[in-house]
């Protein structure tokens, strides 16, 4: 069972930009598993996405319907576990491998950042990269707090004698010397129960990773990044916001509504169950309403016991009258946390949309309005073998979780030893197999 033993989640180490590699994906979601295996290649410096050093081809795919999820946390460990044995073996099927290892999303547990400065005195004149590894250290020891888990420790920017702004300070001559670090976390109970359940499917964890921050390097185009953007993936069970402001994720944060509300909304208003209601909103939902939409008649299922009133006939603009409150209460929200985050300086900067519930008609119309931002859905870009099920917004996160260690070497974590942190155990026995281990 794994502890999360003093707030650290795992970390992977970046992969070689001279190396292939065999990387899986676990997106566990609240109305579905999705399990991503591809192939990356290193490839030369490309005109778009300049950020990636490998292709990324897709070699297993499968997904499965969550159980025992709820807003991207474990409410019920053996029905979460039954749904990711079944998206792992299709992919494993798919690609006629088997995985050790996954890249794990995380969107439960109150996403949320925190900006820390940490400053030392340079000891020579000029910055080593020990003085960058001690003055690092120092931020993310300001990080850790009890309750929440660690999942991203990122410098956003150096600062030499005061002098802010400097991306890459090695040599340059001062002081003192200061960064600035973007810590994202979640709730450590959630990140341990989502530990929990992938290891009891016999698979280790490489890495856990904030859902927005992998949904946005999936759909973010360079320029977007480097100019101001926000991605708001729209999941079943949760909303989570990624902000980058000059090409660095800058800001994260979440709560827990997202699409599921919409269809419980339409069950509710419309008098049908919850799987008819998520199918009227995949096929009818819209937030936009028109003249003609009084007269367009979806048929509707009823919930009852007799046969002969099984089913009615609903006007499409009553949809639409159920629909646009709730998005709009979205929206809104994401709006006031937008405005409290480092976006609100940026007032041009992008707001992308993604995940499942972004795809209802005339959502970024709407977005557009209630942000006033320039709005557009975004999908994953530069996958190649993805099959036609996988290429929508819904699958921003899994496939972003391919990206992911390309990314990997941004991040800053301690050493640890890695059963330490799984048992949550650091007395003697353990430090002299650590001692013995390292010595012989």
């Amino acid at each position: 069972m794994s502890a999360l033993s003093y707030g650290l989640t795992p970390k992977m180490k970046p992969v070689s930009p001279r190396k292939s590699a065999l990387i899986a994906a676990l997106d566990i979601g609240s109305s579905k598993v999705a399990c991503l295996i591809a192939r990356l290649r290193p490839h030369p410096p490309q005109q778009v996405l300049t950020r990636r050093t490998h292709a990324i081809e897709v070699v297993g795919f499968g997904h499965a319907a969550a159980r025992g999820t709820k807003a991207g946390g474990v409410v019920n460990l053996a029905q979460a576990e039954e749904s990711i044995r079944q998206a792992v073996d299709a992919a494993e099927r798919m690609a006629s491998v088997e995985i050790e290892s996954v890249v794990l999303s995380v969107s439960a547990g109150r996403l949320a950042s925190d900006l820390f400065a940490a400053e030392i005195k340079i000891a020579g004149g000029a910055v080593t990269e020990s003085d960058i590894a001690r003055v690092l250290s120092a931020g993310h020891r300001h990080s850790l707090r009890e309750g929440r888990a660690v999942l991203h420790s990122l410098p956003i920017g150096y600062s030499i004698d005061g002098g802010n702004g400097i991306r890459d300070p090695r040599g340059m001559l001062g002081e003192r010397f200061g960064v600035d670090m973007h810590v994202a976390t979640t709730d450590i109970a959630a990140a341990r129960n989502l530990m929990l359940a992938v290891e009891r499917c016999h698979l280790d964890i490489e890495a856990m990773v904030a859902s927005p921050y992998v949904s946005a390097l999936s759909v973010l185009a360079d320029d977007e990044a480097d100019l101001g953007a926000a991605v708001v993936d729209m999941g079943a069970g949760t909303t989570t916001t990624a902000v980058f402001l000059g090409g660095r994720f800058v800001h994260s944060q979440g709560f827990a509504v997202g699409g599921h509300n919409v269809t419980l909304d339409i069950a509710r208003g419309v008098n049908t169950n919850v799987a008819d209601a998520e199918r009227i909103k995949t096929f009818y939902g819209s937030v936009l309403i028109g003249g003609s939409d009084e007269r367009d008649m979806i048929t509707v299922p009823s919930v009852g016991e007799d046969e002969r009133e099984q089913m009615q006939f609903v006007p499409r603009s009553v949809l639409g009258h159920i629909i646009r409150p709730r998005v709009e209460e979205i929206l809104e929200m994401v709006r006031d946390r937008l405005a409290v985050s480092s976006f609100a300086g940026e007032p041009r900067g992008r707001v992308i949309l993604t995940g499942g519930a972004s795809q209802m008609t005339g959502l970024s119309e709407l977005a557009s309005q209630i942000l006033k931002r320039p709005v557009r859905i975004g999908r994953p870009l530069g996958i190649a073998g993805l099959p036609d099920a996988a290429k929508g917004a819904a699958f921003a996160a899994a496939t972003g979780l391919l990206v992911y260690p390309q990314a990997a070497h941004l991040e800053y974590f301690e050493a640890r030893n890695k059963r330490h942190l799984a048992n949550g155990t650091g007395g003697y026995i353990a430090r002299v197999g650590q001692w013995l281990r390292e010595s012989f």
